[in-house]
Order: C-alpha cells, then sequence, then structure tokens
C-alpha cells in the first residue's frame, strides 16, 4: 500500500527529477499476457498498424464534428451528417470513436443510418476497425425516441432491490443495441455525500455498500456475455472522488485523505472491475490539487496496478485540454497531452478537433510518449471492440429487436418507480387516500415531465422531455385521469405564480397534493448557492396549510432541498426522486393504496443547511455534553428511512456464533412479520458497529440487506453472512484491516453482540 498522501503527487506529475518518478516512467504497464484467442488477434492486429492508426484509436471525437452546420456545441436541423467530414475523421485521423447526440433524440431508424455510416467508411480503412459509438444512456436509452426511461440510479437505488436494478440496466441494454450504439456511459459509481452536488441524483446514494452492490448489479445487467447484441459495454465514472468537491459544485476541487479515498470511493470500482466491466471514464476535477487525467498514482499505479482493470480508461470531455486551460498543471495543450497518456489514458473524449491526434504523433515521434504506452492503450481499445464482436457485426439492426419500447419493458419500469417512492411521513394514517376524495394537484413539479425524469433525458438538460414524453402521464394527468382530482398550478419554475387560485381550488377539495421540487439539471447548470426549498414553493404551502386541508407532499428532485419550515405544516411526506415516464402511474397506484411502499432514503435528508453529515458518522459529530449542548446530529430523515402500509415485526435476531476468527464467518439471522393488514415488500438492513478501533469507527455502517415480499400474518427468516470484509477499514497505514475486538450487529430495533478474535 502506498503511504503517501495525494497531495504531494502533483510534484511527481510535473517534476522529471523525483526517484519516484524515473521508476514510474520505468514501469509503464504492458500489455497483458496473450493468453486468449482474442489477445492473439489483438497483437497481431496491432503489429499491422501505422502509429497514425494508433493514436487514432485514443481519439474521440463528438458527433457535431462531422454534421453539418456551426455545430460546435448542437448539432444544427435538421439533423445531417457531412460525407466530406466523415471522410475527414476516419480516413484521414483514422478516428476510433464517436460520441453523443445531435442536440435531439433520434428514432432508431436514424441511429442505424447514422452509425452504419461511419460503419461502412470504417470498412474501407486498411485494417477495417469499426468504430466503438457511446453515449449517456444512464436511465435507459435517452436520446432515443420511444425508449422506455427508467428511475434514476437514486430512485434505484431507493428500491433496495438489486435483481430489479439488473433487470432495468439489463432492458437498457437491449434498448440501447436497438438503437445500433454498443457502449453506455453508465454506471456512475461515486457516493453522493455532499447534498449540494448537482450530479447526486446520478449515484446509488451516500453508503459505500449499497453503491457498490448496486453498481455490481447494473454492470451486470449491461454487459451479461459481451458478444451477445443485447448487451453494451458498461462504463464506470468518474473516477475517482468526483462526487465529492468541497464547495458542492460541478468539477470543483475535492479535497480527500487518501485514507478516505480508499475506504469509501475506491470499493464501488473495486467490485465493478472484479465483476468486469470493460470501460471506466474519469474525473474532470482534482483531488488534493492533482487533477485525476494527470495522476499517475491513480491511473496506473492503483487503477492497473491494484485493481488490476485492464479495460479502457476513457477522459470525461475536452480533460486533457483542461489540464491546461483549467488546472493550469500543464503550459502547452501538448504537454498536457503527454502528462495525461504518460499518467495512463487509453482515449481521449477530445472531443471538437484533431489537435490531440496530430500533438499525440508528435510527442511519439520526439520520444516524450513512448510506442509502449501507446501500444498499451489501443490493445485495450481493440480488445472491447473485439469483445462486443464489432469487426463481425459492427453494426445492430433495429428490426431485430421487437421488444423495444414494450408494455413489458414499461411495466418493469413502473415497478422500479413503485419500488423506490419512499414514504417519510404518514400522520394518522392520512394515506392512502379514501377513492372518492376530492383532490386539489397543485404545485412546480405537478405537471411536467421534466420533473419525473431529470437530466439527461432526451437531451442535456432534460429541457425537452415535455415534447418527447407528451403521451406519457404528468402527475396532474394521472390523477385527472384517475378520478376526482383537478388541477391548478399554483407556482411555476418560470414565475407564473397563482396561489389565489390554488387556495380557492383547495377550499373545495378534501385532500391537496402539493408537488414540489426541483425543474431538470445536470452537471454545472444545475450548481446552486442555496439547498433551502424555494420561497414561492414556501408561501404556496403556507397559503393552502391555512384552508386546514390535509396536504400530501410529493418531492420531485435530484437532491435533497430543505424544508423543515414548512414540514410541520403537512400530514403526508413522499419523496419520489427522479421516477422516470411512469412516476406519476406509480404514485396514483401508491395513494389510492393500490400499491404499497417500500422504498427507503439512500441518502440522509438534511434539516439545516450548513448540516450537511452521512449516517454513518463518527461519533464525534454527536456531541452532546450534559444540557449544554444540543446534538450536531439533526436530520429531517435517515438514510434507511421508509414507511409502509402495513407494519412488520423484526424477532429472534441470532448469531451462529458470538466469536470469529479473521479467517472464519458468522451467520446472522431475524424472523420479519408482516404484522398489519396487507401484503408489503420490507428492505431489511443489516448494519455494524465497530465499537472500539485504532481509526475512529463509524456509528454503524450498511452491511447487508435484502428486499422481501410478505403477505398479511406471513414470516420469512432473512439470513446474512458476515465475514472479516464487513469489518474491515483503511487504517493510518493505508492497510485495510479488520481488528480484534467486539462488534454490534444491528436490525430494526434489535442488536446483537460478538467478537473478533
Amino acid at each position: 500500500m502506498r503511504k503517501l498522501y495525494i497531495i504531494v503527487l502533483v510534484l511527481t506529475v510535473i517534476s522529471c527529477d523525483s526517484e519516484v518518478n524515473k521508476k514510474k516512467k520505468e514501469s509503464v504497464i504492458e500489455t497483458p499476457a496473450m493468453n486468449t484467442e482474442i489477445d492473439n488477434k489483438v497483437a497481431s492486429l496491432l503489429s499491422e498498424m501505422t502509429l497514425e492508426e494508433k493514436v487514432g484509436q485514443m481519439t474521440q471525437i463528438t458527433l457535431d464534428v462531422v454534421t453539418k452546420g456551426d455545430n460546435q456545441f448542437s448539432s444544427a436541423q435538421p439533423y445531417e451528417l457531412d460525407s466530406a467530414l466523415v471522410h475527414k475523421a476516419i480516413h484521414t485521423y483514422k478516428v476510433g470513436s464517436i460520441l453523443n447526440t445531435p442536440g435531439v433524440p433520434l428514432s432508431r431508424q436514424d441511429w442505424y443510418k447514422t452509425i452504419k455510416n461511419f460503419q461502412d467508411e470504417a470498412a474501407k480503412t486498411p485494417r477495417q476497425i469499426p468504430i466503438i459509438y457511446g453515449i449517456d444512456a444512464i436511465h435507459g436509452v435517452n436520446y432515443t425516441i420511444g425508449a422506455t426511461l427508467f428511475p434514476q440510479q437514486i430512485g434505484l437505488a431507493a428500491t433496495f432491490n438489486k435483481d430489479l436494478v439488473k433487470e432495468a440496466a439489463k432492458i437498457s441494454a437491449y434498448e440501447t443495441r436497438a438503437s445500433s450504439i454498443p457502449w453506455n456511459f453508465s454506471p456512475v459509481l461515486g457516493l453522493g455525500r455532499n447534498p449540494l452536488w448537482p450530479r447526486l441524483w446520478e449515484t446509488f446514494g451516500e453508503d459505500v455498500y449499497l453503491g457498490k452492490t448496486m453498481g455490481v448489479a447494473m454492470v451486470e445487467g449491461y454487459q451479461g456475455t459481451l458478444g451477445d447484441p443485447n448487451t453494451v459495454a458498461s462504463c464506470m465514472k468518474h473516477y475517482l472522488g468526483y462526487s465529492v468537491p468541497l464547495s458542492g459544485k460541478d468539477r470543483t476541487p475535492a479535497w480527500i485523505p487518501e485514507r478516505e479515498l480508499r475506504q469509501y470511493f475506491l470499493p464501488a470500482f473495486k467490485e465493478a472491475v472484479d465483476a468486469g466491466s470493460v470501460t471506466l471514464m474519469i474525473n474532470s476535477g482534482e483531488i488534493n490539487g492533482v487533477p485525476v487525467h494527470a495522476s499517475k498514482f491513480l491511473l496506473t499505479d492503483v487503477l492497473r496496478g491494484e485493481l488490476g482493470f485492464q479495460g479502457i480508461a476513457v477522459t470525461d470531455w475536452a480533460d486533457i485540454n483542461y489540464l491546461h486551460t483549467r488546472h493550469k498543471v500543464a503550459e502547452t495543450i501538448k504537454d498536457a497531452i503527454k502528462i495525461s497518456v504518460n499518467a495512463g489514458i487509453d482515449m481521449s473524449m477530445v472531443p471538437h478537433d484533431f489537435e490531440f491526434s496530430e500533438l499525440l504523433v508528435e510527442l511519439v515521434k520526439e520520444g516524450s510518449v513512448s510506442e509502449g504506452r501507446i501500444n498499451d492503450a489501443v490493445s485495450r481499445i481493440l480488445k472491447v471492440k473485439m469483445q462486443l464482436g464489432l469487426f463481425e457485426n459492427p453494426v445492430t439492426d433495429p428490426k431485430k429487436y421487437p421488444d423495444f419500447g414494450s408494455d413489458k419493458f414499461a411495466e418493469v419500469s413502473k415497478k422500479a418507480a413503485l419500488e423506490s417512492f419512499t414514504l417519510l411521513k404518514n400522520n394518522n394514517n392520512i394515506l392512502p387516500i379514501a377513492g372518492k376524495s376530492k383532490i386539489l394537484v397543485t404545485g412546480p413539479t405537478a405537471n411536467t415531465m421534466r420533473s419525473l425524469n431529470g437530466g439527461w433525458s432526451y437531451n442535456w438538460q432534460g429541457s425537452e422531455a415535455d415534447n418527447y414524453a407528451k403521451d406519457k402521464n404528468t402527475i396532474a394527468d394521472a390523477f385527472t385521469k384517475s378520478g376526482n382530482a383537478t388541477f391548478t398550478q399554483g407556482v411555476s419554475f418560470e414565475g407564473k405564480n397563482n396561489i389565489n387560485e390554488a387556495v380557492k381550488a383547495a377550499k373545495q377539495s378534501d385532500v391537496i397534493l402539493l408537488c414540489l421540487g426541483e425543474n431538470s439539471y445536470t452537471e454545472t447548470p444545475g450548481n446552486i448557492n442555496s439547498i433551502l426549498l424555494p420561497k414561492d414553493q414556501v408561501e404556496l404551502t403556507k397559503a393552502l396549510a391555512k384552508t386546514g386541508k390535509k396536504i400530501i407532499l410529493v418531492l420531485l428532485e435530484g437532491r435533497p432541498i430543505i424544508f423543515n419550515e414548512i414540514e410541520p405544516l403537512v400530514d403526508a411526506v413522499y419523496m419520489g426522486y427522479l421516477p422516470g415516464n411512469y412516476g406519476a402511474d406509480a404514485l396514483v397506484d401508491l395513494l389510492f393504496g393500490l400499491e404499497n411502499p417500500s422504498g427507503r432514503l439512500p441518502i440522509n435528508y438534511p434539516k439545516h443547511p450548513h448540516a450537511f453529515v452521512n449516517y454513518n458518522h463518527k461519533h464525534s459529530d454527536n456531541i452532546a455534553v450534559s444540557n449544554y449542548y444540543e446534538s450536531d446530529y439533526d436530520q429531517q430523515y435517515e438514510f434507511g428511512d421508509g414507511l409502509s402500509y402495513t407494519s412488520f415485526k423484526y424477532s429472534d435476531l441470532s448469531l451462529s456464533s458470538t466469536q470469529m476468527t479473521q479467517d472464519g464467518s458468522i451467520k446472522v439471522s431475524v424472523k420479519v412479520t408482516n404484522t398489519g393488514n396487507r401484503k408489503g415488500k420490507e428492505a431489511v438492513l443489516l448494519f455494524v458497529s465497530d465499537l472500539y478501533a485504532s481509526i475512529t469507527p463509524e456509528v454503524r455502517a450498511l452491511k447487508g440487506y435484502e428486499k422481501i415480499d410478505l403477505n398479511k400474518g406471513e414470516s420469512k427468516e432473512v439470513s446474512f453472512t458476515i465475514t472479516k470484509d464487513e469489518l474491515s477499514f483503511v487504517n493510518e497505514s493505508l492497510e485495510t484491516i479488520a481488528e480484534s475486538g467486539e462488534f454490534e450487529i444491528s436490525i430494526g430495533d434489535l442488536k446483537k453482540k460478538f467478537e473478533l478474535k
């Protein structure tokens, strides 16, 4: 284990004089041993390629580069390829990869024509190496018209159902290949531990164990058996530490001690590598002053040496150039290319020009980048293309995917939405709603598909969702169609407020369904300076509360927006996250009691704007001294919270032994009984507390979960196995160890202790 903190790495990146840097230069990771048929084919093909062809394989351009019009950021419409530019990219610069969508979603047929055009051109080149096309299909193939869109990752995490996540990913892979695209830039494996961050909703939440197990399920769902035309290459992102910028703003610096980097942020990538993920996208930001794209320690020593990753490491958007223009660690673009390629990148998401190709060829000819390093990168790229079967079948025919956009796929999406919705408050069992109740639907998120889907939906910011999903139901649509409900906007994201009209309508209703939250966004446009609920939404809530009517609050948002000022005014709270195209239909079934909620929070929901504390905090985060100080740990709702319309009793918690050896295991069993009056699903969560350790232990940490179905009166035994892996942490010497001592298991309200010898 390396004991130096990452902050010192900037010296080894820039300086050629240090002994450490010299050793690293001499120990470039070589191409893996040739031991398969694919490896032999890769070696043979590589031996025939020119330097320019190799560098071309490392180059990824955006679709805009080869379309007609002035298309630097979004293609002109109607979208049309420029044959001369396509020829230039593929024949002159030997480009190996293309990404992105032309500003709008395409039909499957248009995707097929586009990608077939590229593959036909590639087939005319001397080596006939196919293009690998990539897309951000992060909750279904969201850039294809008619595709099945699922809840975003944060909602999938709330299901605590790995099998359901894998099934959703499998469908997404099928529909992505139905769009002729073989490479999906998903899943996000960063931990969502800063509520300000505008991409928190793209994560599986704040917990290490939940994130890594959900990540594996998604990788397995996407990839299946690579080469099967129903599967895609997954892409782990964003390696490493991208999700916790200190300021909360996208792509701003992170400060993470290496011990915490290894304990909290590396495990999800380790598990996904072990599960076979074949590509990885690099963090755009910097950690402790070192841009990740410049860190040979992270990209070679850790990623290749420790994790054993042998797939493609691709940059994020223009991130090599940013070493010069933003991070200021490279005096020129050429220096930036030298630093990043020597650090370990395999493919550059350039994305708008061919300067990377030209300058990298120069660097190799000058001896600043070895051809061995180039061969290493290109071998990985060729191998993934062969694993995907692109040499034999460079483009998939949409006609061979009859289930695309099918009702059976829609049912899976609705099921995921049903299991994601998290009931956090239900005073006096106001829910489910009586069937004959008159309902007022109001609020800014009530009548838009943008707040159901979020960003990366039909276009980058999700702003076209109402146009391309107009055949789907908004919440207002779903409830007015289902029964005795009316809709009045109340307030809008555009500042058009009619609070008085909403109050008037509320007085004629029995129940108010108040839909608050956020409009769609992602990345830097989603940066915010305040995490408080907007004032107009607060004013609407207060005005409605004065009517004396029961209020059911539904939050549609990508991050927890603080609403403690109005929380006492509402009778029930549903956290909806970003539930996808069938979220409104799922909500109808939940509120009328046709379905029973089973979601649980995958994050802490903060109560105060300057009190962001994760659930697995340290004991010292929870200081309370006598009667003088209140506890600093005061959350609106806590990780794992989630109510049901039925009730569950936990009993008979048992351990197979009260002592465990380092190489042994303990079986943990608990009985769960549905003691209510209806069928329900329960996510059984197992937490472990290390009572004393050489590094301040967490109060508790999730180490197991299982989703079960129970009929009224039914009981089931749920079992987990604890090994030293669940008891380990990274110590001050950066060693992953399980220290002897006492541990406590907790499931529900039950606890048991055991000792590790």
